[in-house]
């Protein structure tokens, strides 16, 4: 690619960052207002939806299609009767507009709205907005990770002595089972939220993230995020990246992420 073709490359990813940065903010003030006081319904996937997950859905991708009506639109509530959508545009958007459902209708703080960027099917930025803090983490690949577009030094974050782990369960035994030794090491958070367990690790705040459960748009901003700070992310299995169709009843995309060190127990114990 030639100096002139990078310079307009770069040129649609900023544009792009900024409205993905004001629409996701324009949906802070409703996510809030039904926090806690929505009601919800069961998916055929045994997961909670609420009205605010298709609100924001709508009116976030309604807001950005006016600037980039050629890019592609992926959301997990979109309706699972639509057949799949190829991926043509080179850029692609994917949201979770609730991620962390359940905590968000019983008025636990620990979820977000997630929103990730794809570019030929990779997520190249993503913005997280965490709930339980009133923070919108950014950021991806050679441009940083910001908090309120302040940038954060993940190093001045990390507590080696204190190494804590984000793992969701349901876990399958036999899984459970292997990753005995590094429970017996490792302290272990839950939160609820695969979006935000793999946005601590980008912040420093975990050490590491073991997820089985998880599907493309749970990950999408926060794979974005890691790769910010130069994290190592591994899927178990087939990596969903990069996307090239999308279906909301799509399958889990397990995978492991975090530090170095962290990564290395992870390989010698053979946990996977």
């Amino acid at each position: 690619m030639n100096r002139q073709a990078k310079a307009h490359l770069d040129s649609q990813l900023r544009h792009r960052i900024n409205a993905g940065r004001v629409a996701v903010r324009n949906q802070i003030a409703f996510f809030e207002r039904q926090f806690g006081d929505v009601r919800s319904e069961w998916k055929e996937d045994d997961t909670r939806v609420t009205f605010a997950d298709f609100a924001i859905s709508e009116k976030l991708f309604a807001e950005l299609r006016r600037d980039f009506p050629r890019d592609d639109y992926c959301s997990e509530e979109a309706s699972p009767l639509d057949e799949t959508l190829a991926l043509e545009a080179r850029f692609a958007w994917v949201v979770d507009p609730i991620d962390g459902t359940n905590n968000y209708a019983l008025g636990c703080s620990f979820c977000a709205i997630s929103l990730a960027l794809l570019l030929d099917g990779i997520p190249v930025y993503g913005f997280i907005y965490d709930h339980s803090s009133r923070d919108l983490l950014e950021g991806g690949p050679d441009r940083g990770l910001l908090r309120n577009q302040k940038k954060v030094d993940r190093n001045a974050t990390v507590a080696d002595a204190q190494a804590m782990v984000g793992l969701h369960f349901p876990m399958p035994s036999e899984q459970l089972q292997k990753l005995a030794p590094l429970l017996a090491k490792f302290r272990v958070r839950c939160i609820g939220s695969g979006a935000l367990t793999a946005a601590y690790v980008a912040t420093g705040y975990l050490t590491g993230v073991i997820d089985c459960r998880v599907k493309v748009w749970d990950i999408a901003a926060a794979y974005a995020l890691c790769r910010a700070v130069d994290l190592q992310w591994t899927f178990v299995g087939d990596s969903p990246f990069p996307l090239r169709s999308f279906h909301p009843q799509m399958g889990f995309s397990p995978y492991y992420a975090g530090a170095e060190s962290f990564m290395a127990e992870l390989q010698n114990s053979h946990c996977f």
